[in-house]
């Protein structure tokens, strides 16, 4: 016994055509997530501010409001106050993240100077190469090449 074919009875849509339903034509959000996340760093006038503000909603319970508002969580009020607190003001300001560097700017200045070096003496030393091979070729094609003598000399 064979079966007929089973036959669609409506022509198949494009993924476009099929994400919106009966001419619901509303604009949908798009879905791309940034690539890098970006970390947010903070001025230290502005941690200076956020402590103020929470210190005089610390009765009437309005911090957590403010963590919301501000977009914070509560164990940055607690680095922040325990960094205001020691006395440091410097601490307050962001800082740069990673190792330190640990290259002496003098050194590698140095370093760089001596490879140059290296490479101009290596290139003055074919040079001479060049112009005494063609001093020979010269002389025996019988043009001879004469020597200059150096400026400073008499």
């Amino acid at each position: 016994m064979v079966l007929p074919p089973v036959g669609r009875r409506e022509p198949e849509r494009s993924e476009g055509d099929r994400s919106t339903t009966g001419g619901n034509t509303t604009a949908r959000p798009d879905p791309e997530v940034v690539a890098q996340a970006k970390r947010r760093r903070f001025t230290a006038e502005y941690k200076q501010q956020i402590l103020s503000a929470a210190d005089q909603a610390k009765g009437t319970g309005g911090i957590g409001a403010l963590l919301r508002r501000e977009g914070l969580y509560s164990s940055l009020l607690a680095t922040w106050r325990r960094e205001r607190d020691a006395g440091v003001l410097q601490a307050l300001a962001p800082q740069k993240r990673g190792p330190k560097s640990k290259r002496d700017p003098l050194a590698e200045e140095n370093l760089q100077l001596r490879r140059q070096t290296e490479r101009l003496i290596e290139e003055l030393r074919k040079a001479e190469i060049v112009i005494d091979i063609q001093k020979k070729v010269a002389t025996l094609l019988g043009r001879p090449i004469l020597a200059s003598e150096p400026e400073g000399k008499p």
